[in-house]
């Protein structure tokens, strides 16, 4: 109500400039868009926008949604994981003896270390209750790294979600970005003229588009990295863990002129 009453007041002061406002009246009113703008809130603007813009807006924001739900999720899993293997290993080192470990190895989990234990023990009880001794190294060998490989599959899970959020939602963005500008130049020429009120709508949908591609990638590039990277840490310990296994079913079935002998407390029963 504000604009068409100065217009009219301005047309009545100057009859003849009827058709055109003056410059001062286009000064004002610049000034008048400007601090309407200023004064419209963030989710005001987000409504605002075009229907390709609030599509872009929603994927970006599920796809952040998501990548924070996994977040919370991964690092709930590796803490409880890395504490459970510690107090494992510290059991294992203490008691040394696969038959009194195998029996008190679920109150460890989830613990990957128990899993590569399970996969170990379950070789050594096969060949000596079938063969009487550990003959075979290399199978002990092959299984314990089978069950760090599941384990690791298993730590992993969902990850690649993380990754694609990093890696495309910028883009996704870009896009929302590029949309945007394309209706700022569509409002420039619906104007007829290089106004605030005819490019903000457009520039803001690209702002927002761009803040919101970052929002969700730059936070899953972080999660992604620093739980890849106690992955990577857990891996090792679990391959340091199959070497302390190998060498304790060595120790605990004797290895005399290449025959591997029973302990003398019997054979390993699963």
């Amino acid at each position: 109500m504000i604009r068409p009453t100065l217009a009219l007041l301005l047309q009545a002061v100057d009859p003849s400039g009827a058709s055109e406002l003056p410059e001062a009246a286009q000064e004002i009113e610049a000034a008048m868009d400007a601090a309407a703008l200023e004064r419209s809130g963030f989710l005001e603007l987000i409504l605002s926008g075009s229907p390709l813009a609030m599509v872009v807006l929603t994927v970006l924001l599920a796809f952040s949604v998501a990548s924070w739900a996994i977040a919370f999720s991964k690092h709930s899993l590796l803490k409880a994981s890395r504490r459970n293997d510690l107090n494992f290993l510290k059991t294992f080192r203490r008691v040394g003896r696969l038959a009194e470990l195998s029996a008190a190895s679920e109150q460890y989990r989830p613990a990957p270390l128990v899993t590569v234990f399970e996969f170990g023990y379950e070789e050594v009880a096969r060949q000596v209750n079938h063969l009487g001794r550990l003959r075979n190294g290399g199978a002990l060998e092959r299984c314990l790294q089978l069950g760090i490989n599941e384990e690791v599959t298993h730590l992993q899970k969902n990850m690649g979600w993380l990754a694609t959020t990093a890696s495309a939602t910028p883009f996704i963005g870009l896009f929302g970005t590029v949309w945007g500008v394309l209706e700022a130049f569509r409002g420039l020429g619906e104007a007829g003229g290089a106004t605030l009120r005819a490019v903000a709508p457009g520039i803001a949908e690209a702002l927002v588009a761009t803040a919101f591609g970052l929002f969700a990638a730059i936070p899953a590039l972080i999660f992604f990295n620093m739980f890849s990277q106690r992955i990577r840490e857990m891996r090792a310990h679990m391959e340091d863990f199959g070497l302390e296994f190998y060498n304790l079913a060595e120790r605990s079935y004797g290895e005399a002129d290449g025959v591997f002998e029973p302990e003398q407390t019997g054979r390993v029963h699963s």
